[in-house]
């Protein structure tokens, strides 16, 4: 364990599924080391004071509100549905999907009221039920675990209530979305009153995922450029703080070394070549500490 921290965190992840690979690739950039082993339920980091607790996605919220984990990473839609006290600390940035309802493609869809008097089957008892409610509806709810989607094509529903990311699952099976009720993605929790030694631990992680997150959308541009046209060329540049600029072994020639957000990046590079910049070198960035 490193010696900066008196605290070992236990975190919970999803033992398999959708979030699964994209939480240990981010333990992973944030140079968290877990070794995955399908026998074990339990595993420590080799270079970080945290302990992987591998779960099913729908444990992962109890778990943490009743602290037999410290912290958890789950599917917003999974702590929505089990109404846990959690806190949370941070979206992820990935995982990204949204709870809808889905009715057969030849259904004559008339907006919610549609639902009246119908069974729809779903995974998400809890935040179909608020919505119904919210909307003044009543309709059956047929609790079912698995794959919700083939209910209608079965006689099992009328609609079903259930997770989105591409649409082609529905498509597959002959539905259409007719109402998005949440958007949903990766969240990062915490037990309420997580000891001050945990929360040390916790923050150096967030601190990390930063530094991933912040590095994402930037690229690192170093570029030549005639000394005379240093500060035209500057000007064009917003930097982190402000470009370095440094002599080149060439009398009259600089070096320019800025960082760039990665959308503007074709739009300034064409402004930077028509102010005289040249052999323009972009690169990606692995970690961005602001």
């Amino acid at each position: 364990m490193s010696h900066q921290f008196s605290a070992m965190l236990r975190i919970a992840i999803q033992s398999k599924g959708r979030l699964h690979d994209d939480t240990i690739s981010l333990l992973r950039e944030a140079d968290i080391k877990i070794r995955e082993s399908k026998r074990t339920l339990l595993v420590q980091a080799s270079n970080f004071p945290v302990e992987a607790l591998f779960l099913r996605d729908d444990d992962i919220p109890e778990t943490v509100a009743t602290g037999v984990a410290d912290v958890g990473i789950v599917g917003l839609n999974e702590l929505e549905e089990k109404g846990a006290d959690c806190e949370i600390v941070r979206h992820l940035g990935f995982g990204a999907c949204r709870l809808s309802l889905a009715v057969p493609k030849e259904e004559a869809y008339s907006g919610p009221q549609w639902f009246n008097g119908k069974t729809i089957a779903t995974s998400y008892p809890a935040i179909l039920r608020r919505y119904l409610k919210q909307q003044r509806l009543t309709a059956t709810i047929h609790v079912i675990s698995g794959s919700v989607e083939i209910s209608t094509g079965v006689g099992l529903a009328d609609a079903i209530f259930d997770i989105v990311s591409s649409g082609s699952t529905l498509v597959n099976n002959n539905l259409r979305e007719v109402e998005t009720v949440m958007q949903s993605d990766a969240v990062l929790v915490a037990r309420k009153n997580l000891e001050p030694e945990k929360r040390a631990v916790l923050n150096e992680m967030l601190f990390r995922f930063d530094a991933i997150k912040n590095a994402e959308t930037k690229k690192y541009v170093l570029l030549n450029a005639p000394a005379e046209k240093v500060d035209e060329i500057t000007a064009l540049l917003p930097g982190v703080k402000s470009p370095t600029v440094m002599p080149l072994a060439e009398s009259g020639w600089c070096s320019i070394h800025t960082v760039i957000d990665e959308d503007r990046f074709w739009e300034l590079i064409g402004k930077l070549k028509a102010a005289g910049a040249q052999g323009i070198l972009v690169m990606d960035i692995e970690k961005l500490i602001a």
